[in-house]
């Protein structure tokens, strides 16, 4: 499999910005978009797959993550700001959790024991986010800076949101690694912006 394409990257990237348009949603407004939950979670269950696309179980799933790093992508002014942050937070700390290998270890254990809670319960059971939940606050949470999200306290203070919250967090770690994996780097997403921009308006149509 030919990991190193722009298409694989502008996914990948498509994946940061879902699981951060996600974050969002629930530090806000308490709830999110169903299916874009469904597709994060499902692809950070994911360890092994045949392409890319499949970690998202087809590109119509990504559909929130394409149209947010469009929006993020066209004109000058960043139309959300704490998305941005967010997706930019993701990939530095997916880069220090590279150099890593014992807590990837634990990630790993933790995602096989999710794997098997959602074969059981299903894919957004509050015993498989409240496990992914954990996975992050012991892992990922540890690494500086912590991400800090920005939300309505009523909401944030809700330990099934706060475990929905981690556990896109850590589908967005994920989706950085992708990137990475596919020779995705900060002066690529720089000095090719105008050439993701214009692979991000073909994936667009096909969803």
């Amino acid at each position: 499999m030919q990991l190193n394409t722009l298409t694989n990257q502008t996914i990948a990237l498509a994946g940061i910005a879902q699981a951060a348009a996600l974050v969002q949603q629930l530090a806000t407004s308490g709830t999110a978009d169903n299916k874009a939950l469904e597709t994060s979670i499902g692809s950070a269950l994911k360890i092994d797959s045949d392409t890319v696309l499949d970690i998202y179980g087809g590109l119509s799933n990504l559909k929130l993550g394409l149209e947010q790093l469009n929006q993020q992508m066209s004109g000058y002014k960043i139309s959300h700001p704490e998305q941005a942050r967010y997706s930019a937070s993701l990939v530095f700390l997916e880069n220090q959790l590279s150099k890593q290998p014992q807590m990837l270890k634990t990630i790993q254990l933790g995602i096989i024991k999710a794997q098997a809670q959602s074969e059981h319960f299903g894919l957004l059971h509050e015993n498989v986010l409240a496990n992914l939940g954990d996975v992050y606050s012991n892992t990922i949470s540890t690494l500086q800076p912590r991400i800090m999200v920005n939300g309505e306290t009523n909401y944030l203070s809700r330990p099934e949101i706060a475990n929905k919250i981690r556990a896109c967090l850590l589908a967005g770690i994920r989706s950085a690694m992708l990137w990475r994996q596919c020779g995705g780097t900060r002066w690529k997403f720089l000095f090719y912006r105008k050439k993701i921009q214009a692979e991000l308006q073909r994936l667009l149509k096909k969803v």
